[in-house]
């Protein structure tokens, strides 16, 4: 059995969201809270909140069964792109320096390890 989340146009960059996504792929349920829940970086909140709605969509999903959080593990994690917003920036002599705003589509797949 398994049950998926996803987070769309988180306002972070998919590389720096990837660094924080690394830790917890293949780790049961609740080491993966903590090991989000105790890191430092911008997108573990998000990762966290995904995190938490998948367990909360596989225990929804099937209401007769009933599953510890260390039965459960993160079966599958990706970041997508998301859309770009640009902005312009003022630069030295009149110029305009282009800046990227970057998104990120976040999915997470929690799985019962029977």
């Amino acid at each position: 059995m398994e049950a998926r989340a996803t987070h769309k146009y988180i306002t972070s960059s998919p590389r720096k969201m990837r660094f924080v996504i690394d830790m917890i792929r293949g780790k049961s349920v609740d080491k993966a809270i903590e090991i989000l829940h105790f890191n430092a970086n911008h997108g573990s909140a998000h990762a966290e909140k995904v995190l938490r709605s998948a367990v909360a969509n596989l225990f929804n999903k099937d209401e007769n069964t009933k599953y510890e959080p260390s039965d459960l593990f993160v079966k599958e994690v990706f970041v997508n792109q998301g859309p770009t917003v640009k902005r312009m920036l003022p630069a030295p002599m009149g110029r305009a320096y282009r800046m990227r705003k970057r998104s990120n589509h976040l999915t997470i797949i929690v799985a019962t390890k029977n």
